[in-house]
């Protein structure tokens, strides 16, 4: 496996973790308030989100940043 396929895999996953565990607190947070199961309510959605997110990360995003770099060309 080569080192810049290394680095687009752990960048996806990096990126995943990140982007999902902000997107599902501040939806969370807004949507329900801080109540007495928002850690454990915030973790069940936070790697839900992540296990949806990743293989769209890989699937996905290759494609969209072909299309991109034909627009920007």
């Amino acid at each position: 496996m080569d080192t810049h396929f290394k680095r687009k895999i752990a960048f996806a996953l990096s990126m995943g973790i990140v982007t999902t565990g902000l997107i599902s607190f501040t939806l969370l947070a807004l949507n329900l308030g801080f109540s007495s199961g928002f850690v454990l309510t915030w973790l069940r959605s936070w790697s839900i989100a992540y296990l949806i997110v990743i293989p769209a990360i890989l699937l996905v995003g290759p494609r969209l940043q072909a299309q991109i770099d034909r627009v920007v060309r």
